[in-house]
């Protein structure tokens, strides 16, 4: 890669690795939007269970993924880029933890994802979220879905149009829009998870097993708005403001480390050379 544009591929998509990252945002999204997407008539419908089902499942396609990526070329200075960090990422999460959404993680990781492409990114964001949970102690039925929907923010970032020649204020500015709606983004997928538990409540907001799309969406964005919002615009502000204030410098830093790195450098071996031979006459 060159000084100035370009891209390393810390992580590189196969097709085999597209496949499995395929397959799993698939389930996702039904282990996800399950409440809205069941017939009336089906027994996921009416079934408690089913976002326990998806919680056991998530995890082994994640693994599946992150063999097949690592297969594609996940060699020793991307794990230890990745372990970097991760545990950067995962350090920063308990910084906001609890005060209004705010979670400074998410600069980082939207930056992560811009300079390492979405391979790297979706793999990132999956051990964050793992790393953290075990930092604060929040491992539970939610976090394959955490796991799932951050490495899709992660992803998205190294999706973005523009990597190898946008650079400046004009990345920055692309950057903070991206941070800004993938961090509402985020809280509008999250609150699918849980939204479901409301079942019985017998109120506005509460999911009703069988009604049709149109009543249960209605419902579920009225529980966004009156339940989370106030945690997600704040989560949203600080990911843009932090990416504007200090992007340029993280953005530096990552891309210095990464063609340090040289990811795509490929292992010359040079023959030794023969020695010289020696044409001085010697004495008969």
């Amino acid at each position: 890669m060159s000084g100035t544009g370009g891209r390393v591929a810390a992580v590189r998509l196969g097709p085999r690795s597209v496949a499995a990252l395929l397959l799993v945002s698939a389930v996702g999204v039904v282990g996800f939007g399950w409440p809205l997407l069941a017939a009336p008539d089906s027994g996921l419908a009416h079934s408690a269970d089913a976002p326990w089902l998806f919680a056991l499942l998530l995890p082994l396609l994640l693994a599946v993924l992150w063999a097949t990526v690592a297969e594609t070329g996940l060699g020793a200075k991307a794990v230890a880029m990745l372990g970097v960090l991760a545990a950067a990422a995962a350090a920063l999460r308990p910084l906001g933890a609890g005060t209004a959404g705010l979670q400074p993680m998410f600069f980082l990781l939207v930056l992560a994802g811009r300079v390492l492409g979405p391979g790297f990114g979706f793999v990132l964001g999956s051990v964050s979220l793992f790393a953290s949970a075990l930092l604060t102690g929040g491992v539970g039925p939610w976090l394959p879905f955490q796991m799932l929907a951050m490495g899709w923010v992660t992803m998205g970032a190294g999706l973005l149009p523009g990597a190898g020649r946008l650079r400046g204020r004009g990345e920055l500015a692309l950057l903070a829009g991206y941070g800004a709606v993938s961090s509402l983004a985020y809280g509008l997928v999250m609150n699918l998870q849980g939204w479901p538990y409301l079942a019985g409540m017998s109120s506005g907001i509460s999911f009703v097993p069988g009604d049709p799309l149109a009543e249960n969406l209605g419902r579920y964005l009225t529980y966004v708005a009156t339940t989370s919002l106030g945690w997600d615009v704040p989560r949203a502000l600080l990911t843009a403001t932090l990416i504007l204030l200090c992007g340029g410098t993280v953005l530096r830093a990552l891309r210095r480390a990464t063609r340090r790195a040289a990811f795509d450098a490929r292992a010359r071996f040079t023959p030794a050379h023969a020695p010289a031979r020696d044409d001085t006459p010697r004495p008969s």
